[in-house]
């Protein structure tokens, strides 16, 4: 049962594994499966990531964005700048009863998303989630269970990585053992600065900078580091065994709840360990992945990866992309550049969800890989505030 919390709306208002069946394309009533047919969307939630992804939205061919929603006049006002024409709900169970809606996007609050979808799947559009899919594990729990019964659209979440061609790219070269076996993962995201939003009137302060206190969000691991799990348990084809880790609040003395720095460490069954870090206070190489093997490395960050030879320092070491087959250059500290095309990860996640609409496919991301990183992200939360090891649960095996 969905905790008792505040709602999104207080001021308005299988296993996808082998065993998931999609619908047949006849009970897609809405859609005509046309390659060329528009796909019409309602974004739920229009604060800077809701208004990310109208823009992106808004230069997608076959994409009409027709209905926004938000409990917060200002932010209804800046999505209309982006879609004039678009119609404005301060409700999501208005927006759901949208006539000739087609799908939505849930880029609200982490604590609403599991209320929302569940409505949703009750509406039965097609849905794109943003990450975290859910917070709290039995809530994880729930809504898949309510969508592997209900749903019989395409629910794919956000975890944008997993869009991106030169990420799958690299999970290929990993499963394919380029570098050999992989051992362990460094994964950081950090940031020089308080990550707080602008607020007009103190009254909506926890609204606004939701991600700053625990009745909305787990913070930074929910909202960062979990698009470095969701990597890790793509390439590995798993999910974490346990996880131990520290986090508090030791900079920034502002009132927050969630931690400005989170320091964890994930047991996977293969003996790989993969650490994330996240910090507020110093902003050196940001985002990046390091995928260490005994075979070499592969480092990443947002767009752009380099593989490392373990053992061997040669400068050109020749088709290291697997596909060029061009003999690639060398950058000092980090290696051969991984040359491979790919698009912006978030436009490219938003292109392969109105695919997957049209063609009737299960997403890349989907309920159960967004379950899965969920759980882990509970699990890190655990370990931090309890200071303890918390183990996968049998429940988590949906």
């Amino acid at each position: 049962m969905i905790n008792n919390r505040r709602k999104f709306m207080k001021q308005g208002a299988s296993a996808l594994g082998a065993t998931l069946i999609l619908p047949s394309p006849q009970s897609f009533s809405i859609l005509s499966n046309s390659p060329n047919e528009t796909v019409r969307i309602g974004v739920i939630g229009t604060g800077d990531r809701g208004q990310g992804l109208m823009k992106i939205l808004n230069q997608i061919p076959n994409i009409a964005l027709v209905a926004v929603c938000d409990p917060l006049n200002f932010r209804l006002d800046a999505a209309s700048m982006i879609a004039p024409n678009a119609k404005k709900y301060s409700n999501h169970k208005a927006l759901l009863a949208h006539q000739g809606l087609d799908a939505v996007i849930i880029s609200s609050p982490l604590n609403t998303h599991a209320e929302i979808a569940h409505d949703a799947v009750d509406t039965n559009v097609h849905i794109y989630c943003e990450k975290t899919m859910v917070k709290g594990d039995e809530d994880t729990i729930t809504l898949y269970n309510k969508v592997k019964r209900d749903h019989t659209k395409i629910f794919q979440t956000g975890h944008q990585y997993h869009s991106s061609r030169l990420y799958a790219h690299i999970v290929e070269m990993i499963q394919a053992g380029e570098i050999g076996k992989v051992s362990a993962v460094h994964a950081q995201w950090n940031r020089n600065g308080n990550w707080r939003r602008p607020v007009s009137d103190p009254k909506l302060e926890r609204q606004i900078n939701w991600r700053m206190y625990r009745e909305y969000s787990y913070g930074l691991t929910a909202e960062l580091s979990s698009h470095q799990i969701d990597f890790c348990n793509w390439f590995s084809d798993s999910h974490p065994e346990k996880v131990t880790g520290f986090g508090d609040i030791s900079y920034w003395k502002d009132g927050r709840e969630t931690y400005d720095n989170t320091h964890l460490l994930y047991a996977y069954p293969s003996g790989l360990k993969a650490s994330f870090t996240c910090l507020t206070s110093n902003a050196k190489d940001d985002y990046q992945i390091k995928v260490l093997g005994d075979q070499g490395s592969i480092i990443i960050d947002y767009q752009n990866a380099w593989k490392y030879p373990e053992g061997k320092y040669e400068k050109q070491m020749g088709d290291v992309d697997g596909v060029s087959g061009a003999t690639a250059s060398w950058t000092e500290g980090k290696g051969n550049p991984i040359d491979y095309g790919h698009k912006e990860p978030t436009r490219q996640a938003l292109e392969d969800f109105r695919t997957a609409i049209v063609e009737n496919k299960i997403p890349l991301s989907n309920i159960k890989s967004g379950a899965k990183v969920a759980f882990a992200v509970d699990m890190g939360i655990r370990a931090m505030d309890n200071n303890e090891v918390v183990h996968w649960d049998p429940k988590y095996n949906l």
